[in-house]
């Protein structure tokens, strides 16, 4: 591996951090949430079911946008998307405001890590090679989802829930300025087409399971509000 190419990892991986920790780092901030912004249980729940909705439901979107237009464009503006949406949690004057932040952070996760994952395999030509790229991959993974409930317990008992946002500020902007320097830009020699269809039926299934879970506890099983949306989410998914 020469330096260039270990940078280029590095720099992947701290999209994979900032992406993989914060599925985890609110949960410790959700009793502070709740108290200072009057939060019901069922926002508590969309702040963290809505993150990982939108960064499922735009995987595939992003990893074709990527491969048509360019990754490290893409990666980029997934840097800038997701630094603006913690930005805009770590200000949300209410539940609402912080589940939309939630979301729009999400969008530019969903733009993260497929799209490091194929800059990696570029990288990284060789089997060997790649291959040790990827425990690198894997071993950030696992120390991004243990280390999010950690970090974030010492940044709401030292500094508040709103903090755990900030942190993800400084480590984007250092990524933008690696991606920058050391990320060439790639594009796939045969770009998958945009399927717009499955995209939209993705996201439609996927929102409408989330929504009935976090909402059957509230209005019972045999709403019809809730078997709609069970049977809508089953079609979608299943289509």
């Amino acid at each position: 591996m020469t330096k260039a190419s270990l940078v280029v990892l590095a720099t992947c991986c701290l999209s994979l951090l900032l992406v993989t920790m914060d599925l985890t780092i609110v949960n410790v901030a959700l009793p502070s949430i709740r108290s200072d912004l009057h939060a019901s249980v069922e926002a508590l729940e969309w702040s963290i079911d809505g993150y990982t909705v939108v960064v499922a439901s735009f995987l595939m979107l992003s990893g074709s946008v990527a491969d048509r237009f360019g990754r490290r464009r893409t990666f980029q503006l997934g840097l800038v998307v997701f630094s603006i949406g913690s930005l805009a949690c770590s200000l949300a004057p209410s539940a609402n405001a912080l589940i939309g932040a939630r979301m729009l952070q999400a969008l530019g996760g969903s733009m993260l890590n497929p799209v490091a994952m194929s800059i990696v395999a570029n990288t990284f030509p060789d089997p060997k090679e790649r291959a040790r790229a990827l425990g690198v991959w894997g071993a950030v993974f696992g120390v991004s989802m243990a280390a999010g409930p950690l970090l974030g317990g010492a940044l709401v008992e030292g500094l508040g829930w709103r903090s755990i946002f900030w942190i993800n500020l400084p480590i984007a902007a250092v990524a933008l300025a690696l991606t920058a320097r050391f990320v060439p830009e790639s594009r796939a020699e045969r770009p998958r087409r945009i399927d717009w269809i499955a995209q939209t039926l993705i996201i439609v299934g996927l929102l409408a399971l989330t929504s009935a879970v976090i909402d059957v506890r509230r209005v019972g099983w045999s709403s019809p509000a809730i078997v709609v949306r069970f049977v809508g989410a089953l079609g979608a998914l299943v289509t």
